[in-house]
């Protein structure tokens, strides 16, 4: 199992609405994330900044999955308006924060 962490940002003035939306997240994303192998997938939010993490036990195939995946795509296009996303060229997903300390239970 790996753990990854992005950062991305909210456009000024879309707080509510990007609560919104992921409060109505639609349930074809969920199902083709989980398809990907993707788990434990949080969403925390401090300003305009975005803070995901999620856990994988396959990182390049999980990214295949996503960026293949029509649910996702759609996703991508509906929340690009109110973000800004900044992606890594070799991968098409954001770029990955390397994880540089974590504590064991």
């Amino acid at each position: 199992m790996s753990q990854h962490a992005w950062i991305l940002e909210l456009r000024p003035g879309y707080e509510d609405e990007y609560q919104k939306r992921h409060d109505e997240v639609w349930p074809e994303v969920v199902s083709e994330t989980r398809a990907a192998g993707i788990r434990n997938y949080s969403i925390f939010r401090h300003g305009l900044t975005l803070v995901g993490y999620f856990e994988t036990d396959d990182l390049e195939r999980s990214i295949r999955m996503l960026n293949d995946g029509e649910a996702n795509r759609r996703w991508d296009e509906y929340m690009a308006p109110i973000m800004k996303v900044e992606v890594d060229p070799s991968t098409n997903f954001p770029f990955l924060l390397p994880l540089i300390w974590r504590m064991e239970e």
